[in-house]
């Protein structure tokens, strides 16, 4: 009988100790995309692209050991064209998008702006990185973080139906929620 009532102490204790061997000093992860394990990333594989005959065997490039092939993966290529975009490779800006960098840059421009966002970020994750059990149990708390800054999107889209505007993307109103 008197091992049972001593049971929840231990069971605390050892749940603390645990806890304390924790790693502190890493930056908090909300949302785990990356994995942790030693295995394969299945989101780091590329496959290769097709197998293809070109039309002129000149213009294949020399092999080198090392070297790019034509069938090698180029994602960011590839989404930039899928996007409509075009490559450039020394980060010019096309004349047709004049216009629209120079609204864009109307307040000014920040050379870190990425690295200013991410260490502000990292602030932010920091301060709302959830309570005690929450941690100790790895719960994810990204939604609850960053709830202050979501859009609610039903109300977002009454305000934008209230207006007149129309909403062909959106679901049509039920009856009654007119």
């Amino acid at each position: 009988m008197q091992a049972a009532r001593g049971f929840p102490v231990i069971a605390v204790a050892v749940m603390l100790v645990l806890a304390a061997c924790a790693k502190g000093d890493k930056a908090p992860s909300l949302m785990n995309v990356r994995s942790n394990t030693q295995g394969p990333d299945e989101f780091s594989i590329l496959p290769p692209k097709p197998l293809s005959m070109p039309e002129d065997l000149a213009a294949l490039p020399e092999p080198t050991p090392g070297g790019s092939n034509l069938t090698d993966p180029t994602p960011e290529a590839d989404a930039i064209a899928a996007l409509g975009g075009t490559l450039r490779e020394a980060g010019g800006v096309p004349a047709g998008d004049g216009a629209l960098m120079n609204h864009a840059a109307r307040f000014g421009l920040m050379a870190d702006i990425r690295g200013t966002l991410a260490a502000e970020d990292l602030d932010w994750r920091r301060k709302n990185d959830g309570r005690l059990l929450e941690r100790l149990f790895n719960v994810n708390v990204y939604y609850k973080a960053y709830s202050e800054m979501s859009l609610d999107q039903q109300a977002e889209l009454w305000r934008w139906r209230n207006a007149g505007a129309r909403t062909p993307s959106a679901p049509p109103p039920q009856p009654g929620e007119e």
